[in-house]
Formats: structure tokens, C-alpha cells, sequence
């Protein structure tokens, strides 16, 4: 009766040996945030960009007056969609020399006067990963619209909860010229470093929101 006893009890621990990682894992997976339309988190969002300037730094700015939307599906990732519209003039700089922002936003540039919103709306979502895709979408700079891809991480999220709405958060990095879309302004030539680079270099940290917290029953 003993040795049986024990049998058991060595079998029940093999089994648990064997399957305990994929319950554990099963029962700590935090519940998938519900799909649907989710808007920009405007405090928890920034894009910022940066040059090469001369070939002695990678000049950085950002911009602060953001918005967006997101249709988010964890379920159907490639069917998700997101758009996002940015305010030039709200450019933020590291001690610009006086009158340097408004030069920025002058014809050469920026031209805010004429263009007075940067926008980006995906066209597709191709999935290279449990946690990440490549998003493309048509991103218009300077009054000029062309496909520019995002290298894009889901970095998680959660259902609506006592102390949050339902929560998705964001990574994303991408790369474009920016005389592509007009602004070849300073650009170096061929060889030379004597200017700003064309390359553009963008990072995107983001979170979207949808719902209200759940009350307490």
C-alpha cells in the first residue's frame, strides 16, 4: 500500500514538473486588451527626430501637440489601423538661438504657414513578430505624401480596470529623407558631412487609451 502510495505520488510530481511552466504561464497571462477605436494618450505620447549636424552630433528636437487614433484588435494585427497628425509649430528645441524656431517654421523648412499639420495614416500592417510588425502608411511632410515605414513593438496593455481605462502602449523607429518631401534645404553634398543630413531619424513612444475605469461593485 505504501509503495503504491508512494508510485503516485512520484508520477503526480513528474507531472507537475512536466506541465507546471505552461499552467504557470497560462495563469499569469494578463487578459488582452478588448479591441476597438482607442485615442492618442497625449501625456503619454512623444515623437522626437534627430539629424546629423556637420558630422558632429545627431542634433535632437521633438514635437509636443500630437493626436491620433488607433483601431486596435490583438487578434487581427494586421487589420489594425492607426493615424496621427502633429502641430510643426509645436516644435520643441534645445536652446535655440534667438529667432532659430521661426526659421524653422519659415518657407525653407517647415513652411507651418502653408502646411500647418504633419500626418501619418497606415496603409498596411505586415506582422514579423508576437510583439511586433512593419507599418506603412502614407505620411505627409511639407504638403508631400509618401509611404514611410515604421518599425513598430507592441510593449502590452490591458482591459479597462478600478483604476484605468483599457490601455495599449507602443515603440516605434523609422528612417526617411526628408528632401523627398521638399525640404532639401542644407542637405550636404555627395561625400560631405557640411550641412544637415537628409536622413531623418524618427522614435515614437506612445500609449492609447479607450473606456473608463471599472467601478467597484
Amino acid at each position: 500500500m505504501k509503495i503504491t502510495t508512494a508510485r503516485a505520488a512520484l508520477k503526480a510530481a513528474c507531472l507537475l514538473l512536466i506541465a507546471g511552466p505552461a499552467i504557470a504561464a497560462t495563469a499569469s497571462a494578463p487578459p488582452a486588451p478588448p479591441a476597438g477605436v482607442y485615442a492618442l494618450d497625449k501625456t503619454h505620447t512623444s515623437v522626437s527626430f534627430r539629424v546629423n549636424h556637420l558630422g558632429f552630433s545627431h542634433y535632437t528636437a521633438r514635437f509636443s501637440r500630437i493626436d491620433g487614433k488607433l483601431t486596435f484588435n490583438s487578434a487581427a494585427p494586421a487589420a489594425m489601423a492607426v493615424e496621427a497628425s502633429i502641430d510643426p509649430t509645436s516644435l520643441e528645441l534645445n536652446a535655440p538661438p534667438a529667432g532659430f524656431h521661426d526659421q524653422l517654421m519659415g518657407a525653407s523648412w517647415f513652411n507651418a504657414a502653408a502646411f500647418p499639420a504633419i500626418t501619418f495614416k497606415s496603409t498596411k500592417v505586415a506582422v514579423t513578430g508576437p510583439t511586433t510588425a512593419q507599418v506603412t502608411g502614407d505620411f505627409t511632410l511639407h504638403g508631400v505624401t509618401r509611404p514611410v515605414t515604421l518599425a513598430v513593438t507592441y510593449n502590452g496593455g490591458w482591459p479597462a480596470n478600478a483604476m484605468d481605462g483599457s490601455r495599449v502602449g507602443f515603440s516605434a523607429h523609422g528612417v526617411f529623407k526628408r528632401s523627398a518631401f521638399g525640404m532639401g534645404f542644407g542637405v550636404p553634398a555627395a561625400g560631405s558631412t557640411l550641412g544637415v543630413s537628409d536622413d531623418v531619424e524618427v522614435m515614437i513612444e506612445t500609449e492609447f487609451g479607450a473606456g473608463a475605469p471599472v467601478k467597484p461593485k
